[in-house]
């Protein structure tokens, strides 16, 4: 039968708009472009076209390569504004205005680079004043991907500052590029590119988290590449050894297996369990779940999906004490599939652990989402008759899986920075690692991130700024191991072997109860005296004092610093330590600043270590003369 006209139209306009060239994101309408280094412009028509590049009253032919992908290099600027970049092909033309050369900054991390100015200090007040037309914002939706993409599947915009457009952006990097707006007087472009409660893993390319130590994780995506029901069991034995290690308890005794042994009660309701009344409010920890379901020997034989709505944040989920899945993405409906021999003819059990980081949490449904479908398309509802029993805190983070989430193997890489291509920037802000607390060898993890990126937008002195954690949980009397602190000194040591790395440390604008503090003001400020310590030489930057040796003097430990010190509400330094080889035997320290030096009084006890403010929230007086801190460390004593 033949094909009817308007088929015909329908089908011919479709392909017409499918090879009609494109200009990526990065160089849309209010776009600032990278002043004093080559434009490299890029974006999409057919496969093989010929498309026509103008910008900057300058012409040339780019060829698309055999995904349709084009490219167009133009000499390197410094100034100029109000400029535009026109794109046409023989179906059709794209075009982008109001583009300004200037300085472009690349903001990322968690969820403390992606807190909003609205909940600054000051918020209110913040965002009326953000109205700045040679600021210019983008902000990268969050999404992920399992393999390294070249565009983005929801693609992100520029706009001009104002208070509409800055309000859900990044509070420290927009003090931070106001401050460069103040001293430069350029055009400013500011990426906020962030997801909260992410691993740096999730932030680089497979190939750099291969050689950061997370080659087993890396190995494990590949099989799941080739055999996704194979890697979803050996992980869950992974899992099932964290838990074991955490509880003592022997293979067959654990929750999935013996799930009766647990001090079971009802869910109260489908939806965060911040709702539940009682102490529930204030609950940021883990339960486990559970759910008795009835089937058929006919719907035991055949293949299903297992659909548990969103858990918010993370769940690992067993079926009869099968692991079937699991997931970090607080924002992504679970949907598992069973495979054939899991399920039985009558009592069937799913078991699942849920962990809440922050905010709302639990199985948040909605319980219409919460069904087992089967092959031949029956479902059976699971929306109702829930149970729970709590977790104790000491549990701790458990793993995740290295695929389909944003804590996984360049997941967040693949989506969200490898889209931008060889993007020309002038620096990188990077505040992250809550994330990474309790895994050590971040600081190989920093250095492999940076590297990729480097070698991504094709500049390898490219500065990178580091945010060094601010304190947060209980003060403590006496010294303690910290894993918060451990973090915290790795960042330290990643950026002293970096020359082209600073560190703007945060460690006393934390809050004792709040992960998340306010005063992005003071960060921002931080960050902008490293950045133009590093990327705009001649100006007034500075960075804060870092610790370069520490050595025996007599009875003593003198510890030398980059620059003059001074201790603030007193004459001796707090919180420093002495330890001998052993973990246990650090106590506090009588310790003086004198010109660059920190000199700690011995107390005739070994000594092979020397640390500083060496704890999840540490009270803090030691800093330079430009009131920046110096940061957490510690230093084998020569």
């Amino acid at each position: 039968m033949p094909a009817r006209p308007a088929l015909i139209l329908t089908v011919l306009l479709a392909s017409s708009a499918m090879a009609a060239p494109t200009i990526d994101p990065q160089f849309s309408t209010h776009a600032v472009i990278q002043r004093g280094k080559p434009v490299l412009l890029s974006g999409t028509t057919e496969p093989g076209g010929v498309v026509m590049v103008t910008f900057a009253d300058q012409t040339q032919a780019a060829k698309a390569d055999g995904k349709g992908r084009w490219q167009a290099e133009f000499p390197a600027r410094d100034a100029g504004q109000n400029l535009r970049l026109s794109v046409s092909g023989a179906d059709g033309s794209a075009s982008s205005t109001d583009l300004a050369f200037g300085d472009v900054w690349l903001c990322s991390g968690q969820s403390n680079m992606e807190y909003p100015l609205r909940r600054a200090l000051n918020g209110d007040g913040e965002v009326a004043s953000a109205k700045d037309d040679d600021l210019r914002l983008m902000k990268v939706h969050t999404q992920l991907s399992d393999d390294p993409r070249t565009g983005f599947a929801t693609a992100p915009t520029w706009q001009r500052s104002t208070p509409d457009s800055a309000r859900d952006f990044s509070a420290t990097c927009t003090f931070m590029v106001r401050d460069f707006r103040a001293t430069e007087k350029v055009p400013i472009g500011a990426i906020d590119d962030t997801w909260g409660g992410t691993p740096i893993r999730a932030w680089m390319s497979e190939g750099a988290a291969r050689t950061s130590g997370n080659a087993a994780p890396a190995a494990l995506l590949d099989l799941y590449r080739t055999d996704p029901a194979a890697a979803i069991a050996r992980f869950g034995a992974e899992w099932g050894g964290w838990w074991r290690s955490k509880t003592g308890q022997k293979p067959g005794d654990e929750p999935w297996n013996a799930s009766d042994r647990l001090a079971w009660k009802p869910v109260p309701s489908i939806g965060s369990w911040n709702d539940w009344g009682g102490d529930w409010p204030t609950f940021d920890g883990s339960v486990w779940a559970r759910r008795r379901f009835t089937l058929t020997a006919a719907q035991a034989s055949q293949p299903a999906t297992l659909s548990l709505g969103i858990i918010d944040d993370m769940d690992e989920t067993f079926v009869n004490g099968v692991a079937v899945g699991g997931s970090s993405d607080p924002s992504s409906p679970r949907n598992y599939r069973i495979e054939p021999g899991v399920l039985h003819s009558g009592s069937n059990v799913i078991v699942t652990f849920v962990r809440d980081l922050w905010g709302p949490g639990g199985l948040m449904g909605p319980a219409s989402a919460m069904q087992i479908a089967f092959a031949g398309g029956r479902t059976q509802a699971l929306g109702s008759g829930w149970q729970y029993d709590r977790i104790p805190d000491e549990i701790g983070m458990p793993p995740v899986p290295p695929w389909g989430n944003n804590s996984g193997v360049a997941t967040i890489y693949n989506a969200m920075i490898a889209p931008l291509g060889a993007l020309q920037i002038k620096g990188v802000a990077w505040y992250q690692g809550e994330a990474d607390v309790g895994q050590p060898g971040y600081d190989q993890r920093l250095a492999a991130m940076m590297s990729n990126w480097r070698s991504q937008f094709r500049d390898p002195q490219l500065p990178f700024l580091i945010v060094g954690l601010a304190g947060w949980g209980k003060r403590t009397t006496a010294p303690i191991e910290s894993g918060w602190a451990s973090l915290i000194n790795e960042q330290r040591l990643a950026v002293d072997r970096d020359p082209r790395a600073a560190l703007a440390s945060a460690i006393d604008l934390g809050e004792p109860n709040e992960i998340h503090p306010a005063n992005k003001q003071e960060v921002g400020r931080r960050l902008a005296l490293a950045g133009r310590s590093l990327a705009y030489p001649g100006t007034n930057g500075t960075l804060g004092p870092r610790p370069l040796r520490a050595v025996r003097q007599g009875n003593d430990v003198v510890v030398t610093f980059t620059k003059p010190l001074q201790t603030l509400t007193g004459a001796s330094a707090n919180a420093v330590e002495l330890c001998g080889a052993a973990q246990g035997s650090c106590r506090y320290a009588a310790a003086q600043a004198k010109g660059a030096s920190l000199v700690v009084t011995g107390d005739g006890r070994p000594v092979a270590r020397v640390r500083y403010a060496w704890s999840d929230f540490p009270l803090v007086n030691l800093y330079d003369a430009d009131l920046l801190p110096a940061p957490v460390f510690e230093l084998t004593v020569q």
